[in-house]
């Protein structure tokens, strides 16, 4: 994977707007775990493709440090043999002297040489470690963002179970609403009020049956008392029919 292809999924990634994503989502719950998984997959490339960079840049850091420690080195050599023609040259020695004087060259020949190859990858290694402290930065936010998602599908999941007991107490307490005739509370109570009022109606019946029955009774006590007076005029007992 290439810095370019790593900045570019980064950089769309993190700009994602979450909550636009679920607005316009028709099953929000599933499209946000696809995006948790689609992150958790960019990732892990993203760290594995900044893992291959840094380890590039240590490499490149450690040639540096390698040509820097050359350069010193050979400086020092340079500077021993350049010591040690002096001494012979002192001495009387002039070939000697001259010998150590050419090895002095060579060896600041080769300093330089050391020195412009550690110069030359110090803007590659400036630029490396530009690139690297992005890639972290990006790898940062793209965690974080994937944090939010999960935040977001746990929240979501919350709520829709939040709802659902909601509509579960709501149908539970419509179906005991005494004031809802269609609930089976409802009908019942409609049942027992026919009932007492069939109960009541045979009560009255009953008692008007009653009261009848007492009228009949009187109706025959007073035949009675006519047929003792016609009686009593028939054996001439003029008396008993005016007491």
């Amino acid at each position: 994977m290439t810095k370019q292809s790593i900045f570019g999924r980064i950089s769309t990634l993190i700009r994602a707007n979450i909550n636009a994503l679920i607005d316009q989502a028709e099953d929000p719950e599933k499209m946000l775990d696809q995006l948790v998984r689609d992150f958790t997959n960019n990732i892990a490339d993203a760290e594995a493709a900044i893992a291959e960079t840094i380890g590039n840049l240590r490499l490149l850091e450690r040639d540096h440090a390698e040509d820097v420690e050359t350069a010193k080195e050979w400086g020092n050599k340079a500077l021993a043999a350049s010591t040690k023609a002096d001494e012979l040259r002192a001495a009387g020695n002039t070939a000697d002297a001259d010998k150590f004087d050419n090895l002095a060259k060579i060896a600041l020949t080769r300093q330089l040489t050391a020195e412009n190859e550690a110069r030359a990858a110090e803007p590659q290694l400036a630029a490396q470690n530009e690139v690297v402290e992005k890639l972290k930065g990006g790898l940062d936010g793209m965690k974080a963002k994937l944090e939010e998602l999960k935040s977001k599908r746990s929240e979501l999941i919350a709520r829709a179970k939040t709802a659902e007991a909601q509509n579960k107490v709501h149908d539970a307490v419509k179906s005991i609403n005494v004031l809802d005739p269609t609930s089976d509370l409802g009908r019942f109570e409609d049942k027992v009020r026919r009932q007492e009022a069939l109960a009541a109606g045979k009560a009255e019946l009953a008692a008007s049956s009653l009261d009848a029955q007492f009228e009949q009774l009187d109706d025959l006590g007073q035949l009675t008392e006519v047929e003792a007076r016609l009686a009593a005029l028939k054996a001439g007992n003029t008396q008993a029919i005016t007491s």
